[in-house]
């Protein structure tokens, strides 16, 4: 690696630390029960999970939607512009859509958000800017906010995805928590590889 390769990834590194250790010092169990409530009355009387996002929170949304699924509450990612185009169809009435969007202001988003509240369902919005037209349109609303991306012309997100992946996996880890799963039930999703294998006092 060239002298400059070396400098910015240990750049990033500290700004990760630096970025990271500052989000998460923001952030407490309660800062979920809003959403956990929603998504759990939600599955109470029938309704599902989406999760959706436009770009690098799009992949972020799929990510998100395996491990809630794997996790104990089955979850389905819903594309972003898709939605839009026919794809609000796996949507029903009472159903409620995580959508993830750094600004909080992306136009395609918004056209998304709009066609899930039509399809009468409740949003829960993730964002880095709580005052967004996302965070207003929201029924309950995660912070997923950094001051810098990292990288070299600080634009590309980095820093603000892996707050995005932090605060949903704390959200995850919240839900399965309610779900008071065994490890026989978590081995039933899991199959294969290591996860598939029980040690005899987990039995």
């Amino acid at each position: 690696m060239k002298l400059e390769s070396k400098q910015a990834a240990t750049a990033f590194l500290s700004s990760v630390q630096e970025e990271l250790s500052a989000f998460v010092e923001k952030l407490d169990g309660e800062t979920y029960e809003q959403a956990a409530n929603l998504i759990l009355t939600s599955r109470a009387g029938g309704g599902r999970l989406h999760v959706t996002g436009i770009g690098k929170p799009g992949h972020v949304a799929a990510y998100m939607a395996s491990l809630f699924s794997s996790t104990g509450t089955a979850c389905y990612f819903l594309h972003g512009t898709e939605a839009v185009h026919g794809s609000c169809g796996q949507l029903e009435a009472g159903d409620v859509v995580i959508a993830i969007s750094n600004s909080g202001e992306t136009a395609e988003l918004k056209s998304t958000v709009l066609a899930v509240k039509n399809n009468g369902c409740k949003v829960i919005g993730v964002s880095g800017n709580p005052e967004s037209w996302l965070a207003s349109q929201s029924d309950a609303f995660l912070y997923a906010g950094v001051g810098a991306e990292g990288g070299p012309m600080n634009r590309a997100p980095r820093n603000s995805v892996l707050a995005e992946l932090v605060t949903l996996q704390a959200l995850s880890a919240a839900l399965q928590a309610e779900q008071n799963w065994t490890a026989q039930e978590y081995v039933r999703c899991h199959p294969g590889g290591k996860l598939g294998q029980i040690r005899d006092s987990e039995k």
